[in-house]
């Protein structure tokens, strides 16, 4: 009849696409090639690497690896690399914060440019920081030639290596911090200030709890990024047995002394170090993630 319209029919469903009824689609391939890739490759670069070294040192005898890894320039080694690396990443944990905090909550000109010279270490070869740190603090050095008249000598000696350590550390607790700090909530500062606390109150109370899980991750990177450097330690160290000689150049002499074995046992032992402060840094870190996701 007409003026009368006749009921709209219903449309028909659009068929469901493939992919979102079995889920977003992929971009790299599934799960068991990717992971079959992933192992391989892992396999490839690190495990038959490390597994080799492992190897070589089971040859010997418990008694020759003792001996190879407790002789007294071996132990005098350890002391300076483990001593200076823990210095110069305390050094760098009070340094780094500071660094951290005038990129974070201050602006000024050259800004972008001290952030930009925050990386530097990381870009620049190790041997190039270790000359440039030598050719400043030697006794014919720009600083140098000042100090030495004083007494103070800090190229050759076992503090140059911790300079050097300082130089390429300081990295791995700014980029690790200043993250954090540009989270963290100014509206809890303002609160505490408001309700009288004084400045140092403030970072002790407020601030210092929601950054410590990144200063610890900052300081185990720093520390264990110290032990295993030896290209701008060299240099600068003199590397005199007993005093200022690391463990790496202890590793190198053996092996141009072809004593591969003792140079495995070493190696051994600042691996299985390594991997402790691996698992460190590991923790540390789903600490942080765990307090993040509590704040």
């Amino acid at each position: 009849m007409a003026g009368v319209t006749s009921p709209a029919l219903p449309t028909p469903a659009a068929p469901v696409s493939r992919s979102r009824a079995g889920g977003a689609k992929r971009v790299l391939p599934g799960f068991h090639l990717t992971l079959g890739y992933t192992i391989f490759y892992l396999c490839l670069i690190v495990l038959i690497p490390l597994s080799t070294l492992v190897f070589k040192t089971f040859t010997m005898s418990w008694d020759q690896f003792w001996v190879a890894v407790t002789a007294p320039r071996v132990l005098a080694s350890y002391r300076l690399t483990f001593g200076a690396s823990f210095l110069a990443a305390l050094v760098n944990l009070f340094a780094g914060l500071l660094v951290a905090w005038v990129l974070v909550r201050y602006k000024f000109p050259g800004k972008k440019l001290v952030d930009a010279l925050v990386d530097l270490p990381f870009a620049l070869p190790t041997a190039v920081a270790g000359i440039s740190l030598t050719a400043l603090l030697a006794g014919n050095g720009w600083i140098g030639q000042y100090l030495e008249p004083l007494g103070i000598k800090l190229a050759f000696t076992p503090a140059g290596v911790v300079i050097a350590l300082i130089f390429i550390g300081l990295p791995f607790v700014v980029r690790t911090v200043q993250p954090v700090l540009e989270d963290t909530e100014k509206e809890l500062e303002e609160a505490a200030t408001s309700l009288g606390a004084t400045r140092w109150q403030t970072f002790r109370l407020v601030i210092l709890p929601s950054i410590t899980p990144a200063l610890l991750t900052g300081f185990a990177m720093a520390f264990a990024r110290a032990i295993g450097e030896y290209g701008s330690v060299i240099f600068i160290a003199g590397n005199m047995p007993m005093i200022s000689e690391i463990t790496p150049l202890i590793i190198i002499g053996k092996l141009e002394q072809y004593d591969y074995q003792g140079a495995t046992a070493v190696a051994l032992v600042m691996l299985v170090f390594s991997f402790l402060m691996l698992l460190v840094i590991n923790a540390l870190q789903a600490w942080q993630r765990k307090r993040g996701v509590s704040a």
